[in-house]
């Protein structure tokens, strides 16, 4: 039996390169090489534009309020102990709880996609054995260590950055008609009712869908935890992963907006199983590039198992915290000789095994109740991190501190984090109109996740008789 530890004892391994992966490859994936061209048919060039860039907007506001906190406070749990400290720890307990169930899946879903991925070169590929082998690699990259996981995404992350980057500059090329033929000049964005297709509704939807694309962003804050000097590192990371995905998300859009004409019927068939029509693969098609289709398949399947490699690290940090602070049975917050929550990390294995099964083997409607539940609580923890950062600054100031002596400062407070939390209201409210089944049935699966972080959240409550955290109460000092 290997040696495990009683007392936690992460170790702070990351470095800042390795944080800035983590942070682009959380946000990096299918919802950028597939979902994209979706939106822009539903929406227009200019929709999706500017969809995507309001978006972003809410994920800098985000990342800067959660950059002041874990500059100041780098504890694992990230915005969960947040919660706790600054709000009140019923809605630690439900964020903890929810964002790890999220992940949990999110790990399950991705083994569903790389098996359909598998099936593109080998279509009688047996999906069981292929999951299998995909989630023993991503365990293994968690096993050993928070260093061996940061190496894992960080190289998972690379080949995607470098793939965006040689679209955005062969975009660029064929826009100039330098390459692929005729420019394209303006033509796509005055076709039909282009740039904006659908009007503010369609807006919404696509900016709805947009931020699934942005999530995991927020991952940079729990690794901050097992980060070598997070008050240097964080902030360097913070700010380049927010403008690489900005430039990357945005780039993207344009790009495709001047070269795909937002009626091609192509556009709206980028489901996974229709991978040959990401618009990705179009460009790359368009540009004289024979292999694209291959080409963005191996992308994606490493984009994939980024993602799950994330999803169960983040999962299983979550749950380790959870038990640090006593909402979760002691077992998981114990440790081996490398730093690894052992414990945490084969519960979490576990239930995402479980989960793939549940879609396999015919579960369906339990597997997408479970999918939308997971979705909407990423929407969840962006709400929790701009509460967490308005409660904390009101606290600091309270207990007689300087904005001044902040290791970080978040921009625009406090403008910033009431802003994230409106757009978040309007994105957990929405849900019904993005879920699109507008009957009660729908409405149950579209909010499944909110009525499990309810549940969560007033039975902790009333079990524990919790009240909301007084500012010159709350918890600012970070025990090393």
């Amino acid at each position: 039996m290997e040696d495990v530890k009683n007392e936690a004892s992460l170790k702070r391994s990351l470095k800042q390169r390795h944080l800035t992966m983590i942070g682009l490859g959380g946000s990096i994936g299918t919802g950028l090489f597939v979902a994209l061209g979706y939106n822009i048919t539903a929406a227009g060039p200019g929709g999706a534009l500017l969809a995507y860039i309001i978006t972003g907007a809410l994920v800098y506001f985000l990342m800067t309020s959660l950059g002041e906190m874990s500059t100041q406070i780098p504890v694992t749990g990230s915005f969960s102990s947040y919660c706790t400290r600054f709000v009140d720890p019923a809605f630690g307990f439900a964020v903890g709880w929810n964002y790890w169930f999220s992940w949990s899946i999110t790990v399950a879903v991705e083994l569903v996609v790389s098996c359909i991925l598998v099936k593109f070169w080998m279509p009688d590929a047996n999906s069981v054995l292929w999951s299998a082998i995909f989630l023993v690699l991503v365990y293994l990259l968690n096993y050993f260590s928070a260093r061996a996981y940061g190496e894992g995404e960080f190289w998972f992350a690379g080949i995607k950055v470098v793939t965006v980057v040689v679209f955005l500059i062969m975009g660029v090329l064929m826009i100039l008609g330098i390459m692929g033929g005729q420019s394209p000049g303006f033509s796509n964005w005055t076709v039909g009712e282009a740039p904006f297709v659908g009007g503010g509704l369609a807006v919404l939807g696509c900016f709805l869908f947009a931020g699934f694309s942005f999530q995991g962003t927020e991952i940079v804050g729990i690794a901050s935890g097992e980060t070598e000097h997070p008050e240097k590192t964080v902030p360097k990371a913070i700010k380049s992963v927010f403008w690489r995905i900005m430039i990357f998300y945005i780039g993207a859009v344009a790009l495709i907006g001047f070269l795909l004409p937002y009626t091609d019927p192509n556009l709206s068939k980028t489901g996974v199983e229709n991978l040959i029509y990401s618009p990705f693969t179009l460009v790359f098609e368009r540009a004289g590039l024979a292999i694209a289709a291959s080409l963005m398949n191996a992308v994606i399947l490493t984009s994939v198992l980024s993602c799950g490699n994330a999803g169960l690290y983040c999962s299983t940090r979550m749950l380790y915290s959870l038990a640090e602070e006593g909402k979760a049975p002691q077992i998981f917050k114990k440790v081996n000789k490398r730093g690894t929550p052992i414990y945490a990390l084969n519960l979490t294995t576990l239930v995402a095994a479980l989960c793939f099964l549940t879609a396999e083997y015919g579960l369906n409607t339990v597997y997408y109740w479970l999918l939308n539940a997971s979705a909407l609580t990423g929407f969840i923890a962006w709400l929790a991190i701009a509460m967490s950062h308005y409660a904390f600054r009101r606290a600091y100031i309270a207990q007689g501190h300087r904005i001044e002596d902040l290791k970080y400062k978040a921009k625009w407070y406090p403008f910033g984090p009431i802003l994230s939390a409106v757009l978040c209201v309007c994105i957990i409210l929405g849900q019904f109109y993005a879920y699109g089944d507008f009957t009660f049935m729908g409405f149950l699966v579209a909010y499944f996740g909110l009525f499990i972080f309810l549940i969560c959240y007033f039975g902790y409550k009333f079990i524990k008789k919790t009240k909301m955290i007084k500012p010159e109460e709350a918890d600012l000092v970070y025990y090393k």
